[in-house]
């Protein structure tokens, strides 16, 4: 992964996938680190997060999350998410932030000259192809090493580069947590 230390730099992170990729690589990103070591690959512009809440609930475990990040240094978007029961009448929450994070992206790209973006989501490849052609480099921080992979093989086709989310734990985890050598 190649990094320029003048490059106009945009972090953009679909926190579901996120999460399911750490959840199942067994690890939690400290994102206070996360800002710290992109600061140092260049500079860093933007740093947006993206996830859906359940406002009624009377405690969302994401609130003290969304709000720490809010608080230093992310730009937080989110939107209400939508609870339904399926077929089987199991209770299921949908709180699709692709559209959001996809625009933000492309608009990002006018004055910014590398993205990463933090999802596994094979729906970003559109998003990415156009940010290419505006002159964009794009990196995809995902996963290879679950089992199956957190990464559509389309989407690490179009990116520019692809970024081991477990070669970057040392870098951006919190130090309380290890890994399981067995993934």
């Amino acid at each position: 992964m190649t990094f320029y230390p003048d490059e106009r730099i945009g972090i953009f992170i679909d926190g579901a996938n996120l999460f399911a990729t750490t959840k199942a690589l067994g690890f939690d990103i400290d994102f206070k680190r996360l800002l710290a070591e992109f600061r140092k690959r260049g500079r860093l512009i933007r740093a947006n997060y993206y996830t859906a809440l359940l406002e009624h609930e009377e405690y969302n475990p994401l609130r003290p999350l969304v709000d720490w990040l809010d608080y230093n240094g992310f730009h937080v978007v989110t939107k209400p998410a939508k609870e339904f029961t399926d077929a089987d009448g199991n209770r299921r929450v949908k709180g699709d932030m692709d559209l959001e994070l996809a625009v933000d992206m492309i608009d990002a790209s006018d004055y910014l000259q590398h993205i990463i973006l933090f999802t596994g989501d094979g729906d970003f490849c559109p998003a990415i192809a156009a940010a290419r052609r505006r002159g964009v480099r794009v990196s995809v921080v995902s996963s290879m090493k679950t089992k199956p992979p957190m990464i559509a093989t389309e989407l690490r086709r179009q990116a520019d580069d692809f970024i081991e989310l477990l070669d970057l734990q040392p870098l951006i985890g919190r130090p309380d947590n290890r890994v399981d050598d067995t993934i």
